[in-house]
């Protein structure tokens, strides 16, 4: 482990929200499999949280994961084009995300990269923060009307990150479009996103029996998307400048080679960037709400710092600035719930990492919900603190710290998802305040992103 690091230290002890038991034992690979698939958050016992390198063996294959930010920078930053997506995660995510950026590998991956990268610029942080605050105010409206009665946030939370996405995406009104992908997705996480035995086990050359139902989705989900490129590409532009993501992407152009995106990697794209960033977005903002919940304090300065800022469509790009508070809260979320609770890659060759050699095929892991939580670098680890975040703090450690990943393929839209999530937060505190409808503990499961193991209710009050 890199010595130079100290725990950071927390502001004060705080109150430690919930988190998954965690075992003190070794666990059998069956029953190793039966957690995997109940909940990925309760595989790393004691050790995870306190050591730089855990070796192991899983399905027969040898796994590696690291907690060591020199480790973890030669994977993701120094080596990185040795080190691939591993079978279960493409099984999963290829019928939804295709060819896409996400699962793009060598120079596919670089092409794509290089061309959607402007369109992602700060520059372009209020185009999409219009479309931030008219999908949040409309949803305001729709909240208010529930005042004192019980609200399930998430789903709520889901379909204004949906919207945001779609309308930041097309500029369309998304209310049924958002509902018919709101509804396939969910069929889709039901029988086919928890990779099966066979999924993990077999070689990528050979389907699963899961992979049949997933390439059926597949035909389907395409025709969905033409449908929605269909109705955006008949839409009359009037002017020159860009309404959205589409007018960006389809404009943009390798910097190297001058090409652009035919239909297909234009679809691939479009459907990454909905469906990543409305998910991971809207399980942020579910997790905020919650903490903001359990401790109103925090919810109350948030309030008042919103009250002095500019949230209008016009303003709220920059008036993120002026939210420190809040931006901490954000990140502190992050770092206790981060929504990609674990970044895999497969060895493409072999290799030496952390003073071990390594043969390919050995699966590399690292977790953000572990490195969060890791007491090497955060003083009361499981404490929630904002201070840690605020300005004049002292940084974390790289790599302690990744919520969007790191290195070349860290997440093109972290500043996007940064700048949403602190606008809706903001908006949702200055005008209410939130408490609970319900006892019971909440315990956050790892499905695809980190997720309540319940449905949660809520009660809100307009302030």
């Amino acid at each position: 482990m890199d010595g130079s690091h100290a725990p950071l230290p927390a502001s004060s002890p705080g109150l430690a929200p919930p988190k998954p038991p965690v075992t003190t034992r070794q666990r059998t690979q069956f029953e190793a499999f039966l957690v995997l698939r109940r909940n990925p958050l309760e595989l790393w016992g004691e050790a995870a949280y306190e050591k730089d390198v855990l070796p192991g063996r899983f399905l027969g294959r040898e796994q590696l994961m690291l907690n060591a930010p020199d480790a973890i920078r030669h994977v993701l930053v120094e080596n990185h084009e040795n080190y691939g997506r591993n079978i279960g995660a493409r099984r999963v995510l290829q019928p939804v995300l295709g060819d896409g950026l996400f699962l793009a590998e060598g120079k596919a991956w670089r092409h794509q990269r290089r061309t959607i990268a402007p369109s992602m610029a700060p520059r372009i942080m209020p185009i999409l923060a219009r479309h931030v605050v008219a999908a949040s105010a409309a949803e305001e409206v729709t909240l208010a009307k529930s005042a004192g009665r019980p609200v399930e946030l998430l789903p709520r939370l889901q379909q204004l990150a949906l919207r945001i996405a779609g309308q930041s995406m097309f500029s369309l009104e998304m209310a049924s479009y958002g509902r018919e992908m709101r509804a396939m997705l969910l069929r889709y996480a039901g029988r086919f996103a928890q990779p099966g035995f066979l999924d993990l086990l077999l070689p990528g050359s050979m389907q699963s029996p899961l992979d049949r139902g997933r390439a059926g989705f597949r035909k389907e989900w395409l025709r969905f998307m033409d449908r929605m490129i269909d109705a955006r590409e008949a839409q009359p532009r009037q002017g020159d400048e860009p309404r959205d993501l589409f007018d960006l992407l389809a404009a943009a152009r390798d910097p190297e080679t001058g090409e652009g995106f035919d239909r297909a990697q234009l679809r691939d794209e479009v459907a990454t960037m909905i469906l990543a960033g409305h998910e991971t977005t809207a399980v942020t903002l579910f997790w905020a709400c919650y903490l903001a919940a359990l401790m109103p304090h925090h919810a109350e300065r948030m309030a008042q710092e919103a009250d002095g800022a500019d949230l209008s469509p016009e303003g709220a790009a920059s008036a993120v600035r002026s939210l420190p508070f809040t931006r901490a809260f954000i990140d502190e979320t992050l770092r206790l719930y981060p929504p990609a609770f674990l970044i895999v890659r497969e060895a493409l060759g072999p290799d030496r990492v952390a003073g071990r050699d390594i043969a390919a095929g050995t699966v590399v892991s690292m977790s953000p919900w572990v490195l969060g939580r890791h007491r090497a670098y955060w003083d009361n680890p499981d404490h929630f603190d904002p201070a840690r975040f605020l300005p004049g703090a002292v940084p974390p450690p790289r790599y302690a710290y990744m919520p969007f990943g790191a290195g070349p393929r860290i997440c093109v839209g972290a500043q996007f998802a940064l700048t949403e999530a602190v606008i809706v937060m903001a908006r949702l505190m200055r005008t209410f305040r939130l408490g609970f409808f319900g006892r019971g503990t909440v315990l956050p499961r790892g499905f695809v992103t980190t997720q309540p193991d319940r449905p949660v209710r809520f009660l809100l009050s307009n302030r």
